[in-house]
């Protein structure tokens, strides 16, 4: 009727939990109790200090604890790629209209940064809105 055999029903009838269940029940207390103490302790740190009281485990076994109780490091996790972007840095003052009536009548800047090795260099473009490439500025003499 339940399409299991009757053997294994008496066997899970006279112990429901197994013990691996119930010790990885009391690793995952005292993981929590650890990572309360400090948030900022990966599953490294936790395991141990899991040692240190007296438990047990692998680190393999402390990370699939960890893992499934989305017990985390704080400075484990990764910032995304792709933020939203923040306020504007400037008035629109052409309103979204980037078509010109006349030349050399509206021009539009991008100012962008590249990142190198150890700095980034910053590369800002000039564009009348009637043409269709950008070019660099002249040099400015100092």
């Amino acid at each position: 009727m339940l399409g299991i055999s009757r053997q294994a029903y008496y066997q899970w009838r006279s112990a429901p939990v197994s013990q691996r269940d119930w010790d990885d029940a009391h690793l995952i207390n005292v993981a929590l109790d650890i990572h309360a103490d400090d948030p900022g302790d990966g599953y490294r740190f936790i395991a141990d200090e899991l040692a240190a009281r007296g438990f047990t485990a692998s680190e393999n076994r402390v990370w699939r604890i960890c893992s499934m109780q989305q017990i985390f490091s704080l400075h484990a996790r990764k910032k995304g790629r792709h933020r939203k972007a923040g306020p504007p840095a400037h008035d629109d003052l052409v309103r979204r209209n980037f078509t010109a009536g006349a030349p050399n009548v509206q021009w539009l800047t991008d100012i962008t940064e590249h990142h190198q090795r150890r700095q980034a260099l910053p590369l800002r473009l000039l564009q009348p809105s009637g043409e269709k490439f950008p070019r660099a500025p002249a040099p400015t003499e100092t």
